[in-house]
């Protein structure tokens, strides 16, 4: 058995909900399950994708955690996201043909592949499957705004407290705790996604610790007062 391409049935997924529409009927849901070309294991450290790479599929994550990330002007990476299972990957290919960005694996994970042509053909028939494409699209459209006002308004408490609840929170719909994370990413990568340099964000996660926050043991990290970090990036007078 090929090891990185094993076909998968989207119906008998515990992610399902988190990547398809609801409501599918079996019908329709045999009809994807055809379109999936299978699964393809990424280890920590591969590139699922890298800048420049013909599109051909979107990819949706089974396991493990990504970040996706651009080079800068001086060479460094500069991080633009992290991704976690349930969520679809490769968006960013579909405007020119070609990726824009590099995808990178921070654990050991497995995603599914969905070629694209075949995606849009099956959303032309399946019309809660077109939806639902105009959803994902429409929510890193979203992601996007709120990354820019991540970096563009807020001071660096804000932004840490911002990406701890927002993180916590996708973790939480996965059927993970509504407290307690082990991050898969660096504080650098934390910090160049929030636009931080890496000393601003250790200072940071000790300012919290001080506070009685959260607790963190290298990188578990626990969320003693989650209330705290909501008034954090939304103070009362506001």
């Amino acid at each position: 058995m090929n090891t990185h391409s094993i076909k998968v049935a989207c119906s008998n997924c515990n992610l399902r909900e988190l990547c398809m529409p609801v409501g599918l009927s079996d019908q329709d849901m045999r009809r994807i399950d055809e379109v999936v070309g299978g699964r393809r294991k990424v280890l920590r450290g591969e590139h699922l994708f890298r800048h420049g790479d013909k599109f051909s599929a979107l990819y949706a994550i089974r396991t493990g955690f990504f970040k996706t990330c651009i080079s800068s002007e001086d060479g460094r990476d500069q991080v633009t996201g992290f991704q976690m299972a349930g969520e679809i990957m490769g968006l960013d290919g579909i405007v020119s043909d070609h990726h824009t960005c590099d995808a990178v694996a921070l654990e050991d994970a497995e995603v599914c592949l969905m070629p694209f042509e075949r995606i849009e053909e099956l959303s032309r028939e399946i019309k809660s499957l077109q939806h639902h494409v105009h959803k994902i699209m429409s929510r890193e459209i979203v992601r996007e705004h709120g990354v820019m006002l991540l970096l563009g308004s807020m001071r660096a408490e804000e932004r840490l407290a911002a990406f701890l609840l927002n993180l916590v929170q996708r973790l939480h719909a996965r059927g993970f705790s509504q407290s307690e994370l082990v991050l898969r990413m660096t504080r650098e990568e934390i910090g160049s996604y929030l636009g931080l340099k890496l000393e601003t964000v250790s200072r940071t996660f000790s300012k919290f610790v001080d506070d009685g926050i959260i607790e963190v043991k290298q990188r578990y990290v626990r969320i003693i007062d989650t209330d705290a970090l909501r008034r954090i990036v939304t103070p009362a007078d506001c």
